[in-house]
């Protein structure tokens, strides 16, 4: 059973171009009511990214590369929102690095990341591994369930359709903010 069940962690595969986005409301982390369906009435597009927490140097690349040329997307209407299983506190690590200034949200009980199909449960030889490099996921998401997210990202159209996807489950693989740009219409 033990074999079946870690198959079908792995067989996460995100959602699809053209699927409808699911929607869902939280708050990030200055405190402010994110709802898909308010922001996409003011926005032409959502970019909805996953990452996997301010430990992981390719995910604060990523945020910080985002930062950088926010403006490019922001110009193009489209709102940028990060998700991950971090605490409010690691989140704050993850800013002070990144120096982003866009909505961050601690996604709790994991309900956004298993909508857009990006949560696997780590393994026993990876929990340990990351340990090794000074990494507790179990303190990083205060719980016990070493859940992380593939690295995913979405772009969502006013419409409520995702128009782009992102998924690689190698953690180092991520969309440059150009490819992210040309994808916004």
């Amino acid at each position: 059973a033990c074999l079946i069940f870690s198959l079908q962690v792995l067989a996460q595969n995100g959602l699809k171009s053209g699927a409808s986005a699911p929607e869902f409301t939280a708050k990030d982390n200055s405190g402010k009511s994110i709802d898909l369906k308010t922001i996409l009435k003011s926005h032409k597009a959502v970019v909805l990214f996953f990452y996997r927490g301010q430990w992981c140097p390719y995910c604060n690349k990523h945020i910080k590369q985002l930062q950088d040329s926010l403006e490019l997307l922001t110009g193009k209407g489209a709102y940028v929102i990060g998700v991950t299983p971090e605490t409010g506190e690691n989140i704050n690590k993850t800013i002070e690095k990144t120096h982003a200034s866009f909505s961050i949200i601690q996604d709790k009980g994991y309900k956004i990341m298993k909508a857009y199909d990006v949560n696997y449960t780590v393994d026993d030889a990876m929990f340990s591994k990351l340990k090794g490099y000074e990494v507790d996921l179990e303190k990083n998401n205060g719980n016990k369930d070493h859940v992380l997210p593939v690295p995913a990202t979405y772009i969502i159209d006013k419409s409520g359709k995702i128009t782009y996807v992102h998924f690689d489950r190698d953690y180092t693989k991520r969309p440059s903010v150009s490819t992210i740009a040309n994808a916004l219409n």
